[in-house]
């Protein structure tokens, strides 16, 4: 799923650290970072987002119940 527009970056890492199964980012050269690596969120989310706002970015979670906490993150905030 691509997600744009994340503006409470903070609140964006909960719910991917709530979630049951892997959720990844995927670069533009295809590969797959395990975004509930800290590590992962910080080097890969460093280099992508600039004054503090996530433009896009495509993530892909594998479990419904984090499809759907992800969803509603980007619907209600």
């Amino acid at each position: 799923m691509k997600v744009s527009n994340i503006k409470d970056i903070e609140k964006f890492f909960e719910v991917v650290d709530s979630c049951e199964g892997r959720v990844e980012l995927v670069t533009g050269e295809g590969d797959r970072l395990n975004l509930k690596s800290k590590l992962s969120q910080y080097v890969s989310l460093a280099n992508i987002f600039s004054g503090g706002e996530i433009p896009e970015l495509e993530i892909v979670a594998y479990e419904k119940e984090d499809i759907d906490k992800l969803m509603s993150f980007m619907i209600n905030g």
